[in-house]
């Protein structure tokens, strides 16, 4: 939600150490002196069976619920960015119709969601309960970026459409993906893949990685369920991918949060080339990912490659506070309601 490099996600658990093992259902990793060399290892291993259809039914329910909430709230600054990045020169764009292709991008939002977390929930169980404790943000990057590549299928598509709708050259969603066919082929639907993947993957491994280490992590040291606006704020901070394993913030759990504003404008160019690749239609003006940023370069100069960063850093905070805050809330009411309690 995504080159990078690949940042080291470590939690210093070191404060921990005084909450008993038995207070939670979770516990730290047993070697905390190799916790600050190694990924954030907090064992959350149950002994419960693998209840598959469960897990698939609840992740999808809550992952779907969690997709259209962040949709709807932030469709607005979403075509914002589309459009500054997509407009050539000293282009001035179109404060109306923020919400175009909304209809049709929520038809695909909850398909995408739906594989997501039902190849992200079943796939994290199944890893937690096979690979060493130790290991457990290992399992959530690997689910992140697997399904990531499920849902990149749906994903692709309806970005496409989306931005395209977005950018005026459609009126709705059917006609947008008859036309793109007719005119650029099935492929046309797919433009921009490379660079889709190239920014989405990264992003969801370690969003959700990050998100999952400090969910446990905020829980072990309050001794407690979480509340609805815990889980919003650490799903902020999932989200603009806090970085925190960094040196030079040793022995400080609050200073190894980074700014998100940070990683979201290093990340910004990467958006910039994937909404020209997807918008240009059969024009086919950019012919990849290199050409692409060669073009934009010599004919508008570099600092294009920076355009719509701001709403891209207010929708990646906002949205990962409204994404998890659902997410967490429609599992909780899924317990409740099989529970009975």
């Amino acid at each position: 939600m995504f080159v990078m490099d690949h940042p080291t996600v470590s939690l210093n658990v070191r404060s921990f150490q005084a909450v008993s093992n038995d207070a939670l259902p979770y516990k730290v990793c047993s070697s905390i002196k190799e916790a600050d060399n190694s990924f954030a290892s907090v064992s959350v291993r149950e002994d419960k069976p693998f209840d598959f259809l469960r897990i698939l039914y609840e992740g999808i329910i809550a992952g779907g619920a969690a997709g259209v909430a962040a949709e709807a709230a932030l469709y607005p600054i979403d075509t914002i960015k589309t459009r500054l990045q997509a407009v050539r020169g000293g282009g001035k764009i179109i404060l109306k119709g923020l919400y175009s292709g909304f209809a049709g991008n929520l038809a695909g939002v909850l398909p995408a969601s739906v594989i997501f977390f039902g190849v992200y929930e079943p796939t994290k169980e199944k890893l937690l309960k096979t690979i060493p404790e130790n290991l457990s943000a290992f399992a959530h990057l690997s689910a992140g970026a697997i399904g990531g590549a499920a849902s990149s299928i749906i994903r692709v598509p309806t970005e496409v459409v989306k931005q395209r709708m977005q950018t005026g050259q459609f009126a709705s969603a059917p006609d947008a993906v008859r036309l793109i066919v007719a005119k650029e082929g099935f492929k046309g639907l797919y433009a921009g893949y490379g660079s889709f993947l190239l920014r989405d993957l990264p992003f969801d491994a370690i969003q959700f990685c990050i998100y999952e280490q400090l969910r446990i992590g905020y829980k072990l040291a309050a001794q407690r369920n979480l509340n609805d606006a815990e889980y919003a704020i650490i799903g902020a901070f999932a989200e603009i991918r806090v970085i925190m394993s960094s040196d030079s913030f040793h022995g400080s759990f609050l200073g190894k949060i980074t700014c998100g504003a940070i990683t979201g404008a290093v990340t910004t160019p990467l958006d910039v080339i994937k909404t020209r690749l997807m918008v240009q239609g059969s024009a086919n003006q950019y012919k990849g990912i290199l050409d692409c940023v060669r073009t934009i370069v010599k004919e508008e100069g570099t600092h294009t490659l920076l355009k719509g960063i701001g709403p891209r850093v207010l929708w990646i905070g906002v949205g990962g506070s409204i994404f998890f805050g659902v997410l967490e809330r429609s599992k909780q009411i899924l317990a409740h309601k099989r529970t009975g309690s």
